[in-house]
């Protein structure tokens, strides 16, 4: 158990903004939420691949759950629907698919291959009929499709042995698995190739109807890699130029192949590497020369130069849409999805999990007053459990962020946006309470999912495996 009080305890709006206060946190809520054309979160946004009906934005939440070959199955099915059901009028990239076999994360994630326009095509068309079926109409739904390659964390064969394709070696990362082997350095020639996969990827997506590609720079993946890649030699590696020749060079080739617009769902700053410490809290496993950290440092602060120069790049491009991140679920957890409950292989938070949250909140809100043109997605929010739309309207109507981001919240929730647009209330049983089982599930070998709180997933056999690990973890 964590030693800081959960947001459950903070049982009204008065005793959580004291919580905040104790912390000297910028975390701001309303006191309620609000129903109708009077909540912030309910006025539409136009954007390039049109008007995003409210401020809701569903995040990428893989089930681990496809088939060996890429492609969907009934739990991810189930999963795309619940997305749509939701209510959010912008649904950001569904889930993370690979543009070629060696670029999956786990060997049950999608991929692009040769059916995958049908394939695709039919888990859009679900979304767009459940959402329909819920909200109405799909006139004001912006749906688009995450692509990526999975780089040092890419598992395409088996569940428990690595295949890493890396930027560069790295001091720390590369220690965390006992086959040195398993680290190949991607080459320029390749690293060409691998944008056309990208491009290959992005006219699938269109035949599919998606509206936008997000070419996913986070969370540690070859992407997000790259962007530190200081001491890479060669075209890709070294100057902010070269560090982003990638993905200019998507850019251009999906321009040149289709109409879709073009997001990023980007880590905006990362931090050391982290390791279970002293009673197993989280402890940094760089010092504070550490070097690798877009966006960030050694003793954990934050640099804003690369990534307001990204923004700007981002605007030469003509990327409008861009999500916000932070850190990798891998090396540092507790700075990208903040939690009270650490999964299997984690560490317990070394901050009030409140900290996570506000910080990337104050980063988003730091890149929005600088590129007010950009459409930002915030991510962070589940921590925030009972008060995420108390908080998220602040953030709206403070122009903070432009769309609140719900992650694993929609995996317990999935009706959340609805509820607070219509109702002004939460199902305050359906809250998610991070207690990362979602994670824990699929670092053991298990598909993904809300075991605690989705009856669905409460019935499946996974969950006796789970009570049984967690047994073994106390």
């Amino acid at each position: 158990m964590a030693k800081f009080p959960t947001v459950a305890s903070l049982k009204t709006v008065d005793k959580f903004r004291d919580r905040l206060r104790e912390l000297n946190l910028s975390i701001d809520a309303e006191d309620e939420i609000l129903a109708g054309e009077s909540s912030p979160l309910a006025k539409g946004i136009e954007t390039k691949c049109g008007q995003v009906g409210n401020r809701f934005a569903i995040l990428p939440m893989e089930g681990w759950d496809g088939t060996t070959d890429g492609k969907p199955t009934d739990l991810t099915i189930r999963r795309w629907k619940n997305f749509g059901a939701s209510g959010a009028k912008l649904i950001w990239g569904g889930e993370a698919v690979a543009v070629r076999p060696d670029g999956r994360a786990n060997p049950n994630q999608l991929m692009i291959g040769g059916d995958s326009p049908d394939d695709l095509r039919m888990l859009h068309e679900t979304l767009r009929k459940a959402h329909v079926e819920a909200a109405g109409s799909d006139d004001d739904l912006v749906v688009g499709l995450q692509l990526t390659h999975s780089g040092r964390f890419a598992r395409p064969n088996r569940k428990d042995t690595l295949e890493s394709l890396v930027a560069y070696r790295h001091p720390l990362l590369d220690k965390r698995s006992a086959a040195e082997e398993a680290y190949r350095v991607v080459t320029d020639d390749q690293l060409r190739e691998l944008v056309q996969d990208f491009v290959r990827a992005a006219v699938v997506a269109e035949k599919a109807g998606f509206q936008f590609v997000d070419v996913k720079h986070c969370h540690g993946y070859f992407g997000h890699e790259l962007l530190s890649g200081y001491d890479r030699d060669g075209d890709y590696g070294g100057s902010f130029e070269n560090r982003t020749r990638f993905l200019r060079e998507i850019v251009e080739g999906i321009n040149s192949k289709t109409n879709l617009q073009i997001g990023v769902r980007i880590s905006i700053f990362d931090f050391s590497p982290f390791r279970p410490g002293e009673d197993r809290i989280g402890a940094p496993e760089g010092d504070s020369d550490y070097r690798f950290a877009f966006g960030g440092s050694g003793d954990g602060k934050i640099d804003y130069d690369e990534p307001m120069k990204l923004m700007e790049l981002f605007q030469q491009l003509g990327i409008e849409l861009v999500c916000t991140t932070a850190g990798s679920p891998y090396y540092n957890p507790h700075i990208q999805r903040p939690a009270t409950f650490p999964p299997s292989d984690g560490y317990l938070p070394p901050e009030d999990p409140l900290a996570g949250v506000d910080r990337q909140i104050e980063a988003t809100a730091k890149l929005k007053a600088d590129f007010p043109d950009l459409v930002f997605v915030g991510s962070g929010y589940t921590y925030l459990q009972d008060w995420l739309a108390n908080v998220g309207q602040h953030v709206v109507r403070s122009g903070k962020a432009d769309l609140i981001g719900l992650g694993r919240m929609v995996l317990s929730y999935p009706e959340l946006p609805i509820d607070v647009l219509r109702d002004g209330a939460m199902t305050r049983k359906k809250i998610c309470r991070t207690f990362s089982d979602c994670t824990t599930a699929p670092r053991n070998g298990m598909v993904s999912g809300c075991y605690p709180l989705d009856e669905f997933y409460k019935s499946r056999p996974e969950r006796k495996q789970l009570v049984e690990l967690k047994k073994q973890m106390s």
